[in-house]
């Protein structure tokens, strides 16, 4: 079968190469899906580019271990292993090889064929495309946690998403609204519409205006920027505010890694992290605000799979509205 090979790290372009490989096989707790579209995460850019450069350490210094991309699919069952319920052959499904550990994925989706935890996989939402349940997975199930479990947002709060055009922003400002949110986002002039059309009461340009310098105070703030100190942004926070920080920052040396950490260790000023997990409770439940409308996906581009290692220097050129998706051939 046809898959994206990363023999070593470099310009997304170069180092992400076509190859063929033998075809997996489910294992017990398994399922092996016919993959009908990817999307393009931030994982992937660092993993083509091999930055933090720490992390190296752990997931290849000269090369990657593991080397193919991608974790986030949408496509239709081939075959189930042993012990595996609730799907069959020619189900349409969505889902992610996604570990949590570092490097990501053992089991890279930038391919044909891919086997998958049955845990992290669910049916596809009715009514899309292969390509907008796949776009959904990864983006879609972060701002979940990050809004629903995380900062537990409720109805009439007020909520500021900075980075409010990218992959994760877009699903962040929907899903606000419809956890019942006043929601501002934060982006570029070009998107500004954009993040308006998508539901949000306010849109700040920060080319014109710095959030930071307002005088308005939220009760969470989701920063998928980074390019504010996490003490500048909690300023904004009202008493008992929440800020969720959810990017790499600069990604060469250690990127946002110290300061992950020390919000992971001591909660410092009411910072808090997300951690994606892709488990069929949730894929479940952003199934359920997809298919009712609440929520719709915003796509920037399709490329044919082939062409991975260029939608994945669109991705890291930040400049990416919406998501960027990987289709094979049908």
């Amino acid at each position: 079968m046809k898959t994206i090979s990363q023999n070593a790290y470099g310009a997304p372009q170069q180092v992400l190469l076509t190859a063929e490989v033998a075809m997996p096989s489910p294992g017990e707790g398994e399922v092996l899906v016919r993959v009908r579209a990817s999307s393009v995460n931030t994982p992937d850019w660092l993993a083509a580019l091999g930055v933090p450069y720490v992390l190296r350490l752990a997931t290849g210094v000269r090369a990657p271990s593991v080397k193919v991309r991608g974790s986030d699919v949408a496509g239709v069952v081939a075959a189930v292993g042993a012990q595996v319920t609730g799907f069959a052959p020619g189900d349409e499904v969505f889902g992610s090889t996604w570990t949590g550990e570092l490097g990501g994925v053992q089991r890279g989706a930038f391919a044909e064929y891919v086997v998958v935890p049955a845990g992290q996989l669910a049916l596809k939402p009715k009514g899309l495309t292969f390509e907008e349940a796949a776009a959904a997975v990864m983006s879609g199930v972060t701002a979940l946690q990050a809004l629903r479990d995380v900062a537990q947002v409720r109805a009439g709060q007020r909520v500021l998403i900075n980075g409010a055009s990218g992959g994760v922003g877009l699903f962040a400002v929907q899903l606000a609204k419809a956890l019942g949110a006043e929601v501002t986002g934060v982006c570029s002039t070009r998107n500004v519409e954009l993040v308006r059309s998508v539901g949000a009461d306010h849109v700040i340009d920060y080319t014109q205006t710095s959030y930071a310098d307002g005088d308005a105070r939220y009760d969470v703030v989701m920063d998928n920027v980074l390019n504010h100190a996490p003490s500048t942004s909690a300023r904004v926070l009202a008493p008992g505010g929440v800020l969720v920080l959810n990017s790499i920052g600069d990604p060469r040396w250690l990127g946002s890694l110290p300061t992950m950490a020390w919000a992971a260790l001591f909660k410092a000023k009411q910072w808090r992290t997300t951690q994606f997990k892709p488990s069929r409770e949730n894929l479940e439940a952003l199934r359920a605000l997809l298919e009712s409308g609440a929520v719709r996906v915003v796509i920037d581009s399709v490329y044919p799979l082939e062409a991975a290692g260029q939608a994945v220097a669109h991705m890291a050129s930040r400049r990416a509205r919406g998501k960027v998706v990987l289709t094979t051939a049908s």
